[in-house]
């Protein structure tokens, strides 16, 4: 449908769009992608690398904290980030009580506040992936890097991470195309994005086609970056060599203060702090059972959740694997293809869906096998919606955990006689564990926080944790809202741990 729309005669609107704000809306954009980017990278590829690979007190500690940013929404992360740092909140408020009129002052909400914002919120899929990475790097190789007298830092951009690079890339995208995506942090931020504009198009100037045409570019620029990646690739492959558990080195004690303030300052800013703002806002609105009212609500979400992490998870093992088998270019491009629902805002997605699930109900009508409704708003449609737009999650990750699998195997067993199913089940799968885990808890995680495909597709008198809470916060309620996003949060927290644990568990 978004395609469909380059092909139609320019609307007006679009017309007078393009020249007037779209090159605010592309200057904020790549501004908005670099800078979360680059700053998302670095923070997770540096704490996964830190965690994974360093001696650090408290590490099995940390393999879980570190991902706990994750379950918050970016808007309300936003919000509790605002109350922090806007001019009347605690922080501006202390360094004007400590330095009077030479206090530096800041303006947060703005396009710095929103690439702070986004990368506290979106590097742990850079951390999980690059420590997935790291953890099925080759011993081997590292411990032969520090026999020929390499340094830890030497390992690191020499063996470690090429071996960890698609993990990383997956990753990587992941984070872009959320940023991409992204329309409730930045709008209040007052930052204006495609993303901004595709709503304000569409739902405040009432032109769908000019819509539609900004939303083209944005798929345009996710497939321009994913087929940038796979020509600097060059068709090269990772494979595990193995080699028993990694060498750890060593830090001294500046060295483990420093690294231990690396991985502690995105925990405080991205859940402690928050975390702390919402529990302060819950209380004053004398609300303190925090949850114990929500419970219907937080059975639907974590229902959805799981539901459509299987469904999705199942579906990106059967789409990662057949490009495993058909290495056809053309099966490659349509697996791609499928994935880039993950860059479309969810309510220009939503209405995609609904178009489709419309155009089905009126075939089924028309056959005579149903009257009425059959697919429109039910979970069925929901379920859709959610699995076209996570695909990308799940599919990234089964795409860089075979990546990594060595491919003598696939060879060895059909020198067997194994056909390919058996090797899925019998070798790709139980070595695809920790990538599995990796995608469903991202799925799951996303699926609570996802609000405007919940809010267009749901079914009547169907709420969720992220709808109920977004209804609230709309209406200036923020202290009312507090308690669904802390529902939000704990219901959040036992999948990020437990998949947390998983992946620190010991090699194989």
């Amino acid at each position: 449908m978004v395609l469909h729309s380059l092909t139609l005669p320019a609307d007006p609107l679009w017309i007078e769009l393009s020249a007037i704000v779209l090159p605010t809306y592309l200057a904020n954009t790549v501004l908005l992608v670099v800078g979360v980017g680059l700053s998302a990278l670095v923070l997770g590829v540096t704490t996964a690398w830190l965690v994974t690979m360093c001696h650090l007190p408290g590490r099995r500690v940390l393999d879980w904290l570190l991902v706990l940013p994750l379950a918050f929404p970016t808007y309300l992360l936003a919000y509790a980030s605002t109350d922090l740092f806007e001019y009347a909140g605690p922080v501006q408020s202390t360094l004007r009580r400590w330095f009077g009129a030479a206090a530096p002052g800041i303006e947060f909400r703005s396009l710095p506040g929103a690439i702070a914002v986004l990368t506290i919120a979106l590097y742990p899929y850079v951390y999980l992936f690059a420590r997935a990475g790291f953890l099925r790097g080759s011993a081997t190789l590292l411990q032969v890097s520090r026999a020929l007298g390499c340094g830890p830092w030497r390992s690191f951009f020499t063996v470690a991470l090429p071996l960890a690079r698609p993990a990383i890339v997956a990753g990587l995208a992941l984070v872009l195309m959320e940023t991409l995506a992204e329309f409730g942090a930045v709008q209040y931020f007052a930052v204006d994005t495609f993303t901004t504009g595709i709503y304000l198009t569409w739902f405040a100037l009432g032109s769908p086609a000019g819509a539609m045409q900004l939303a083209a570019f944005l798929l345009a620029g996710v497939g321009g970056l994913l087929a940038l990646e796979r020509v600097a690739r060059g068709g090269g492959r990772v494979a595990d060599a193995g080699g028993g558990p990694l060498p750890r080195y060593p830090l001294g004690r500046l060295a483990t203060a420093g690294a231990l303030t690396i991985c502690l300052l995105p925990v405080v800013l991205g859940f402690i702090l928050p975390l702390g703002v919402f529990g302060r806002l819950a209380v004053e609105a004398g609300d303190a059972r925090l949850g114990v009212d929500y419970l219907p609500l937080l059975r639907n979400s974590v229902v959805l959740g799981a539901t459509a992490a299987g469904l999705i998870v199942l579906a990106a093992i059967a789409l990662g694997y057949a490009m495993r088998i058909a290495k056809s270019r053309f099966v490659a491009a349509l697996v791609r293809f499928s994935a880039l629902g993950y860059a479309v805002p969810g309510s220009v997605l939503s209405v995609g869906v609904l178009a489709v699930i419309g155009a089905f109900d009126r075939g089924a009508n028309a056959l005579g096998l149903a009257a009425g409704l059959v697919a429109g708003g039910s979970i069925g449609a929901l379920l859709y919606a959610y699995g076209v737009r996570f695909l990308a999650i799940a599919l990234n990750a089964v795409e860089s955990g075979l990546a990594t699998v060595r491919p003598e195997f696939d060879a060895a067993a059909r020198t067997l006689g194994i056909g390919p199913l058996r090797q899925m089940a019998r070798i790709h799968l139980p070595l695809l564990r920790a990538s599995l885990l990796t995608g469903a808890l991202l799925v799951f995680v996303d699926v609570l926080k996802e609000l405007p495909a919940t809010l267009i597709v749901r079914p009547f008198n169907f709420d969720t944790l992220a709808v109920r809470a977004y209804q609230l916060a709309s209406d200036e309620r923020l202290s009312e809202a507090a308690t669904p996003a802390l529902t939000i949060v704990a219901a959040g927290l036992v999948p990020v741990i437990m998949t947390s644990l998983a992946l620190g568990g010991r090699r194989r």
